[in-house]
Parts: C-alpha cells; sequence; structure tokens
C-alpha cells in the first residue's frame, strides 16, 4: 500500500453540501463519493474501514452464538401483506414491480423474510432458542437525505432475529445482544449508551437504542451522567447464562437515559441535579421484542413438548454498520482531520518518507515497510515525491493512528520517529524497536480477531 500507487483523492476544500463533521471529512479524506441523493460510493479508504466494522460486528454476533445468513435486498411484496406492514409502512418504503407484474420492495428491514425462512424449516421446540443475523444492504426513501452516510438512503445494517419458545427466553435472548452490543462498540473505541426508546414501524413493547453522544446527533437525549462512567471492558460473559446477562442489562439500563421521544420529566427530575444531562445522541443500533407480532399471522409455530403447537417469541435487533463509520468520525476528530481508534483503522500507521529518492532513507522505509507488513500491520506508506508538510498534512486529515517518520538526520543516529495522532506525543526509536512498539499496541485488537473465526 504505497501512496504513489494508491487511489486516494483527498480534497483541499470542504464540498459545499457537507453540513456535518464526518460528512466533510469523508469526503476530504477521499473515503465517499455521492453517486445520487442519500446513495455513495464506498472508495478503497472508506471501504477498508467499513470492512473493519463489519468485521467486528461479525466477530461479536458468533462469539454470543448467533449464526450468519445473507438475504436478498428485493423482497417479495406477498411476504409484508401477511404481516400487514406492506400498506403501513409508509413512504420510506421502495415499492417496485418486475417484468411479470409481481409487487417487489428494495428491503428496508427484514422481519417477514427471515419468519418465512423460519416457518419453512423450524417446526418443533427442541430446535429453540434460535438466533440468525445477516450484514445487508437496506434501503430507505428518506425524504431529506443529508448527513452523508449518517443518513443516507441505502445503508449497510446487521439485523438479527431472534426465535424462542416463551417470553422468558426471548428477553434473555434481548439482554445476550445487549451484552454483544456493549462489546461491539466498545471495541470499536465508542461509547454507545443504551437509552429506551420508541420502537417505531417495527413494533413491540421493548426496546433499546444504542446513542453515541455527539453535538451533530439528530435526537436529543436525557440521560444521568453516572451512566458515562461505565464500561464493560474486558470482562468474560457466558452468554447462555440468564443471570450474567440479566446482570449486565441491569448495570448499563438502572440509571436514567432516555431519547427525546421516551423522555419523562418527572422521573429525569428526581435524579440530583448535578448529574442530568441534556445532550444531542447518534442513533448507531437498537435492540427489539415484539413477541408473537410476526409469527402469529404469518404462521411461524413450533410444537410444544406437550404436542400443541404455539407461535415463537421474536426480536430483532440492528446495527447500522455504515452509520458508524460517520459516527466514529463525529466522536474522533481535530481541525485537522480524522483521528481513528486502533480497533477500526484503515491502516494501522502511516510512513512518511521525508526525502523520497535518497537511497538512504528510501531502503530505510522498504525495511520498516516489509518488517510491519510481515508483523501483520500493514502500513500506507507515502513515497510521494512531495514535500514534507503536504504528507503530514494528508496523514492528519486520514487519520491513522500512528505515524512512522523517517529522515536523513534521525537515520544518522540510528532513529526514526513515532507519533501519535490523538495525542501528537512523539518518541524516536531504533527501527526495529517502533516495530515491536507498534506489534505491543495492537496486540489486544489482534487477539479479539483471533479468538473467534470470522463466519465466512
Amino acid at each position: 500500500m504505497r501512496l504513489s500507487r494508491y487511489f486516494l483523492p483527498v480534497l483541499k476544500e470542504t464540498p459545499a453540501e457537507a453540513q456535518i463533521v464526518s460528512h466533510r471529512l469523508m469526503l476530504r479524506a477521499g473515503m465517499i463519493k455521492q453517486a445520487s441523493a442519500g446513495n455513495y460510493s464506498w472508495l478503497p479508504l472508506g471501504y477498508r474501514v467499513l470492512k473493519k466494522v463489519e468485521r467486528i460486528v461479525h466477530e461479536e454476533q458468533v462469539r454470543a452464538g448467533h449464526i450468519p445468513l445473507l438475504m436478498p435486498t428485493l423482497q417479495s411484496a406477498d411476504l409484508w401483506r401477511e404481516s400487514g406492514r406492506y400498506d403501513a409502512y409508509g413512504p420510506e418504503m421502495l415499492r417496485i414491480r418486475d417484468r411479470h407484474d409481481r409487487d417487489m420492495l428494495y428491503g428496508p428491514t427484514n422481519e417477514e423474510m427471515i419468519t418465512d425462512i423460519f416457518r419453512s424449516y423450524v417446526n418443533s421446540y427442541r430446535d429453540l432458542p434460535l438466533t440468525l443475523y445477516h450484514i445487508q444492504w437496506k434501503f430507505r426513501d428518506e425524504v431529506r437525505p443529508r448527513f452523508g452516510v449518517m443518513r443516507g438512503r441505502e445503508f449497510l445494517m446487521k439485523d438479527g432475529y431472534n426465535f424462542d419458545l416463551s417470553k422468558e427466553a426471548a428477553l434473555h435472548a434481548y439482554n445476550r445482544h445487549l451484552v454483544s452490543y456493549l462489546r461491539t462498540y466498545e471495541r470499536m473505541g465508542l461509547q454507545a449508551i443504551p437509552m429506551r426508546a420508541d420502537s417505531g414501524p417495527i413494533g413491540g413493547d421493548d426496546t433499546h437504542e444504542f446513542l453515541v453522544l455527539a453535538e451533530t446527533g439528530e435526537s436529543e437525549v436525557f440521560y444521568d451522567s453516572e451512566i458515562t462512567d461505565l464500561k464493560f471492558g474486558d470482562r468474560e460473559i457466558d452468554y447462555g447464562s440468564v443471570e450474567q446477562c440479566q446482570a449486565v442489562l441491569e448495570e448499563f439500563t438502572s440509571r436514567y437515559a432516555r431519547t427525546d421521544e421516551t423522555h419523562d420529566p418527572a422521573l429525569f427530575d428526581q435524579i440530583p441535579e448535578a448529574r442530568r444531562r441534556v445532550a444531542r445522541g447518534i442513533e448507531v443500533g437498537q435492540i427489539f421484542y415484539f413477541g408473537t407480532k410476526y409469527s402469529e399471522p404469518m404462521g411461524a409455530t413450533v410444537q410444544t413438548a406437550e404436542g400443541g403447537k404455539v407461535p415463537v417469541h421474536m426480536g430483532s435487533h440492528g446495527i447500522g454498520v455504515s452509520r458508524l463509520v460517520g459516527a466514529l468520525i463525529e466522536a474522533n476528530h481535530d481541525e485537522n482531520g480524522i483521528i481513528w481508534p486502533e480497533g477500526v483503522t484503515p491502516f494501522p500507521c502511516g510512513i512518511v518518507n521525508l526525502r523520497q529518492g535518497d537511497g538512504e532513507t528510501d531502503a530505510a522505509c522498504e525495511r520498516l515497510y516489509a518488517a510491519l507488513t510481515k508483523a501483520g500491520l500493514e502500513p500506507l506508506y507515502d513515497d510521494r515525491d512531495e514535500r514534507a508538510g503536504a504528507k503530514f498534512a494528508t496523514m492528519d486529515l486520514i487519520g491513522l493512528p500512528w505515524r512512522l517518520t523517517v529522515g536523513p538526520r534521525g537515520l544518522k543516529n540510528g532513529v526514526v520517529e513515532l507519533t501519535s495522532r490523538r495525542s501528537g506525543a512523539s518518541e524516536e526509536l531504533a527501527p526495529e524497536d517502533a516495530v515491536a512498539r507498534l506489534q505491543e499496541i495492537y496486540a489486544p485488537h489482534r487477539a479479539l480477531s483471533a479468538s473467534v473465526p470470522l463466519p465466512v
């Protein structure tokens, strides 16, 4: 990955249409290009981040015992008529008629399709519990798509669906998802607060949204400041344990935290005034329990141990994968550009050659490039014939967490400079020590990925 050969169309000027930080920086850093209103092409740098986010989501779903599959983007309207949602969903649904005059739709969500899959193959309580999920592109025809990938029309989403014999078992699946989401967001370097929310067109009685606090958030949120002190950390959870998952749910939802749709001023006023907070938040995920809302009208039943038939209890659980890229930038940037957390960075570090064409400097950069690549830390090497200031500006804009600067002066002393993008602090190290330091920094992230095999 050498910048002289890479496709990184950075912009010096901020596009006029970009209203929020993440949209501005994604366009300037060459991560996305608008194809039409609310639709974006993901350029190489943006695509790498998107795949890093997707990988973490996959790994944490598999860790929780959930099973991946892949459903199509186009769905039959007949399934949605069975559930009663086809006419009720609203103009956000893109309705299509194919060449055989059949009513189709570009899926905004997949409750009906997953229920049809379930009812086609599962008919006994012995096959429960079961949670299936996929990561797939969705389409919602927003009346005013804006803010780049934060509110686009086409977006990548993880949606999972649990099938259980009873409400109690389904609520355990709900709690299990809450735990897995807390792990997911923290691995990305985000604090996403679970807040009591409105179920909207999905339906159901129990639902929490996960929101990242940011000035540009679309939702007004009300919360007890104590909740921002909570961290899931590296604790081990047995996802099969009802008690452990329930304890985490109670820990992270017992304090007041609600969106404006469910805000209760009387309850909020019971919190000590010094701890009351009103802010903005970006929704990055939501979990629902909706019981038999879909299984009953669509005939998704199983035979019980006593021989009777009952509709299964269900829930759905979503994470906005592409939206998370924007949320990460909103939460991690400065006046110079993006600051990627190590867990989602497109490249672990950048190498800046201060004197391109100098034999000794070029050779040292090549050795570093090879050593980092061998260590599994693929660097982005700025080998362009550009002045140092331009190279530093590019690295700051695209936000790689670490930068290795290599120049003749340092090499005379046997050192290169390792700089943290977040703190700006630099240290001079021998090249081999710099590689070892980066291996140490990224070891926890690599260990988490290695502990769970990818589903595909």
